[in-house]
C-alpha cells in the first residue's frame, strides 16, 4: 500500500470496519483544554452551543477563562477582538454558518482589520451536518475567509490534526479560522503525524522512481474518501499522488506546483462550494506557476439539503466512485 509512512497514518487507514470514526470537532475540544493548561492567556467564548462545539471541558476546567455570550455572534466577534487588544489570546466558536457566516463583518473589521490575535473556530462545517438542512450546512465558509486579509484558515482532515491545528494556532500570533464537522468521520493520522502551518504532506505516493498520473489534493474529511479512490485507482493501474492540503492559506505552493509539475493534471476534493473553496485557492496558484487540466470535486453551485451526512456526501458527487470519475475525466484532458 503507497500511503506513506512518513506520516505515520492510522494503522487501519483503509479498513472502515476496524477504523475508528471521531467528528473532527473533538479534536477542538481536545486541543483548546491542552492549550489552556499550557498558557493561562488563552480564553474561551461560545455563542450558546458549548456542548456541541466541544468547549465544554474547557468551560467547566477554567470557568473564570469562559465567556458565555448567548446567541450573539457579532457580538462574539468584537468582544473576542477587545479581549486580544488586552493580552488575551481569544478562541471563539459557533456553528460556521452564523461564525464566520452571521458575523463576517465584525470578523473583517473588528479582528482581521486590527490584526488581532483571534482564533475562529467553525463547526459544523459541510454538508454532512445532516438532517439540520440548508439553513445550518456551511458550505462557503472557505470562499469568505480566505478572501479576508490576515485571516489564515484551515481545515483538518481528522481528530488529532483537528487538535493540532487548534494547538498550532493558539502558538502563533493573528487571526486564523479552522473549519470543523459535526459527523463521525475515519481517523485518518496518529498524534505523532506531522503538523505545520504553511505545510502539505502526500499522504499516498506513487511507487518509487515513477510520477504519477494525476495528484488528487484534498483537505478535511474527504480527504480519506480521496485515499479510498487512490486505492482503487492504483489498483486499476492509475499512479496517483494524494495531498492533504489542511493549510488553505497560507498554502503551501511548492509542494502543490510540485504536484502539478510531476502528474500533469490535478483534481481537488472539498466538502465546500467549488467556486471561491480549497479548489480555487490551488487553481490560483497553478494559473500563475504551472497551469494543468483541473477536475474540481466538490458542492455544485447548489444549498446544502436535509438527510443523512454520508447520503449528502454521494448526492452532491463528493463520493469515492465521483473522485475516481473526475481522476479518470482529468487524464483525458492531459
Amino acid at each position: 500500500m503507497p500511503a506513506n509512512p512518513q506520516i505515520k497514518l492510522s494503522e487501519h487507514l483503509l479498513d472502515l470496519e476496524k477504523n475508528e470514526q471521531r467528528p473532527t470537532r473533538d479534536g477542538y475540544g481536545l486541543g483548546l483544554l491542552q492549550a489552556g493548561d499550557e498558557d493561562a492567556s488563552i480564553v474561551a467564548l461560545c455563542a450558546d452551543l458549548t456542548e456541541s462545539t466541544r468547549t465544554e471541558a474547557f468551560a467547566k476546567k477554567y470557568p473564570d477563562r469562559f465567556i458565555e455570550m448567548g446567541v450573539a455572534e457579532q457580538n462574539l466577534a468584537s468582544v473576542a477582538s477587545g479581549l486580544a487588544a488586552m493580552g488575551k489570546i481569544p478562541f471563539i466558536t459557533s456553528y460556521a454558518m452564523f461564525s464566520p457566516g452571521r458575523n463576517w463583518e465584525q470578523v473583517r473589521t473588528t479582528i482581521c482589520y486590527n490584526e488581532a490575535n483571534v482564533k475562529i473556530i467553525g463547526s459544523h462545517a459541510g454538508v454532512s451536518v445532516g438532517p439540520d438542512g440548508a439553513t445550518h450546512q456551511a458550505i462557503e465558509d472557505i470562499a469568505i475567509t480566505r478572501v479576508i486579509a490576515n485571516l489564515s484558515v484551515f481545515a483538518p482532515c481528522d481528530v488529532w490534526e483537528g487538535k493540532r491545528a487548534t494547538l498550532a494556532v493558539g502558538k502563533i500570533n493573528g487571526p486564523c479560522y479552522i473549519r470543523f464537522s459535526r459527523e463521525k468521520s475515519p481517523v485518518i493520522t496518529t498524534q505523532d503525524s506531522p503538523f505545520e502551518i504553511g505545510k502539505a504532506h502526500a499522504y499516498w505516493t506513487e511507487p518509487k522512481r515513477t510520477k504519477p498520473q494525476a495528484a488528487i489534493i484534498a483537505c478535511g474529511p474527504l480527504l480519506h474518501r480521496a485515499l479510498l479512490a487512490a486505492d482503487q485507482l492504483e489498483k486499476g493501474g492509475v499512479k496517483v499522488r494524494v495531498i492533504n492540503n489542511v493549510s488553505i492559506k497560507p498554502m503551501d505552493e511548492e509542494t502543490i506546483i510540485k504536484a502539478a509539475r510531476d502528474a500533469g493534471a490535478i483534481v481537488t476534493v472539498e466538502e465546500h462550494q467549488v467556486s471561491g473553496g480549497m479548489g480555487s485557492a490551488v487553481a490560483e496558484v497553478l494559473a500563475k506557476n504551472h497551469p494543468v487540466p483541473m477536475e474540481f470535486i466538490g458542492v455544485q453551485n447548489r444549498f446544502g439539503e436535509s438527510g443523512e451526512p454520508n447520503e449528502l456526501l454521494e448526492h452532491f458527487g463528493m463520493g469515492v466512485e465521483h473522485i475516481i470519475a473526475a481522476v479518470e475525466k482529468v487524464l483525458k484532458r492531459k
